[in-house]
């Protein structure tokens, strides 16, 4: 046994590693990134790995590896589980052989997300068991545990971290690496790997039938439990449950929800010894529901009563509040927190030299009164330069913008997407844009890599996960394979040649495609490229702010006049935009 002090994903990963997982598949999502991360860059491991191109992908190709007898673990973050979904409903019946896990990292507060839905729910939707870590530890314990009980129950295992447990740290205690010796193998079985109709009838009395034993076998392996120690008592789940242990008072009995399906007869057991319940979880009332339909004649109180909200994610101080207005007998208190001192706002900003920012200044210079939906990237920061009007999620870039000339808006519609998402959702809205004769003009912002969670590779890269090199997707004949004739690459950092093609493809009817390629300047600087640093030349600046106004954090304003900082990039798009020639490239002496 060794102790590591870890980030609640490298424990994940080394979890995985611990149960010998054979093959690893994902989609980039904070927080989720950092499993596959630690996955393929541990230079030891054995197990395959891959970043997919998108969640769906990945899941049936864990499921497939699955099918032959090997252990898979597939993940995302939660919104991607919507993009999974289809196949996650169809794979509760015709189960697996090798442990199967799905990862999916929930983001309550919507730390980077769209949305703050719960995965809980899909788990119970699926009527697949859902594991909810409450510490770094039990998230490194279950994940381990989680693919014997894949292959215990034949039955996917949704495993379900949040963002406090994948990126805080703590001590974990680790055992040994496991190498599979594993070798794939599918057996043929057209009843139940074949879901036409006739056999998925039977497959899904099969899938009821499993369920009791379930319940009862999660409460066996302690990932469900409770202390009886008074008349009041709190039941809890996931972090929530850390929290509650932290401030709770030492009469009050404890349930901890480490798993689901809940086992009803012995949640209704824990309930019968009190008089009255309050339930803490994150988000969706899962564990509430089911203890107010076996609480009987007693109060149960949480989100349905509006004793615990049900947005945001949950704190020490945050959970004292609410069991403290409820009557419930705490250990700590906690002060309200002090005002701090006015801040000036400092919203998320585009790096310097990023060239979103350069391709949407040209855009809003050229289309001054359209419409800009967009998509989910780094770009999305777009919406301080107006131009973002719309982000859904994955891929809807392309989508909207042809739902809304379908409508028949008469203004120019313009979209952005990046090269990852592009590959990720957003070709089949291209073909249909194409296809049904939209009228819009998409911008694809291709930094040859995924910058927004972490600079993970992507199938325009040219490397794999793992760094082997691998031929790079051609966007541009992908888009053409689309049917769009008018398709154009240049780079934004070329602002007079950029400006030019956004002017003949606003001239053209059609889906025109004009795909924006320059270098994640992040990526640029841990290959070491240097471009050379910009200065102005404060005898000729004349203060006019154009510089300023294009929204550079390299640029700021000393007296009236224009400065660069070291923060430049050297893209040089600030030269160009500059009116009298003030700007030119730093000499060293």
């Amino acid at each position: 046994m060794v102790v590591q002090y870890l980030l609640g994903n490298e424990a994940i990963a080394h979890g995985c590693l611990e149960a010998a997982v054979d093959v690893a598949c994902g989609y980039p999502g904070t927080p989720s990134s950092e499993v596959i991360d630690t996955l393929r860059m541990d230079p030891d491991r054995a197990c395959k790995v891959e970043w997919s191109v998108n969640e769906k992908v990945a899941f049936e190709e864990a499921l497939a590896v699955s099918w032959c007898g090997l252990r898979a673990i597939c993940t995302m973050k939660h919104v991607g589980l919507n993009v999974a979904a289809d196949p996650l409903m169809t794979s509760a019946y015709t189960g697996t052989k090798g442990g199967f896990v799905i990862l999916t990292a929930d983001d309550p507060y919507a730390h980077s997300s769209q949305n703050e839905q719960d995965s809980r729910c899909y788990a119970r939707f699926a009527r697949i068991p859902c594991l909810d870590p409450s510490t770094l530890q039990e998230a490194h314990d279950m994940v381990r545990d989680a693919f014997a009980l894949s292959e215990e129950f034949s039955l996917p295992v949704m495993f379900r971290p949040t963002t406090r447990i994948c990126h805080s740290k703590s001590d974990v205690n680790l055992g040994d690496i496991v190498v599979s010796e594993r070798i794939a193998s599918f057996e043929k079985d057209v009843r139940q790997y074949v879901v036409i109709p006739a056999h998925t009838r039977i497959l899904h009395q099969k899938l009821n039938q499993k369920q009791p034993a379930l319940k009862k076998r999660l409460v066996e392996l302690g990932y469900n439990r409770y202390e009886l120690k008074g008349k009041t008592a709190v039941i809890c789940g996931g972090v929530g449950a850390s929290y509650v242990r932290e401030v709770i008072g030492p009469d009050v009995s404890v349930a901890i929800i480490g798993a689901y399906p809940i086992d009803e007869d012995w949640l209704r057991e824990f309930i019968s010894h009190h008089e009255k319940v309050m339930v803490i979880e994150e988000l969706s009332p899962v564990i509430e529901e089911v203890a107010r339909q076996v609480s009987g004649t007693i109060p149960v109180s949480g989100k349905m009563t509006g004793h615990v909200p049900y947005e945001g994610e949950l704190a020490p101080d945050r959970v004292a509040g609410y069991l403290k207005a409820a009557g419930f007998a705490l250990s700590v208190t906690y002060q309200p927190a002090a005002t701090p001192a006015a801040l000036p706002v400092r919203p998320p900003i585009l790096c310097a030299g990023c060239m979103h920012r350069t391709a949407m200044y040209a855009m809003k210079k050229v289309f001054r009164d359209a419409i800009f939906p967009s998509d989910i990237g780094c770009y999305t920061l777009g919406i301080q330069l107006g131009t973002v009007d719309t982000t859904i999620c994955m891929g809807a870039s392309i989508t909207v913008a042809s739902g809304m000339s379908l409508a028949g808006e008469k203004r120019d519609i313009v979209c952005t997407i990046g090269d990852s998402t592009f590959l990720h959702t957003g070709i089949q809205g291209l073909i249909n844009a194409v296809y049904n004769g939209a009228n819009i003009t998409v911008v694809i912002l291709d930094n040859r890599i995924t910058a927004m969670t972490g600079h993970q590779p992507n199938p325009t890269t040219g490397l794999t996960a793992c760094g082997v090199a691998t031929p790079a997707v051609s966007i541009e004949a992908i888009c053409r394979a689309s049917g769009a004739t008018f398709v154009e690459t240049v780079s934004p950092n070329d602002l007079v040649t950029f400006i030019d093609v956004l002017k003949t493809a606003k001239a053209l009817p059609g889906v025109k495609v004009i795909i924006a390629r320059q270098p994640c300047v992040i990526s640029e600087k841990r290959a070491k490229i240097v471009r050379g640093r910009y200065t102005v030349h404060q005898e000729l600046c004349i203060g006019c702010k154009a510089c300023i106004k294009f929204g550079c954090p390299a640029i700021e304003l000393k007296g009236g006049l224009a400065s660069i900082t070291d923060l430049c990039s050297g893209c040089g798009v600030c030269v160009q935009i500059c009116p009298v020639g003030a700007i030119g490239r730093e000499v060293k002496e």
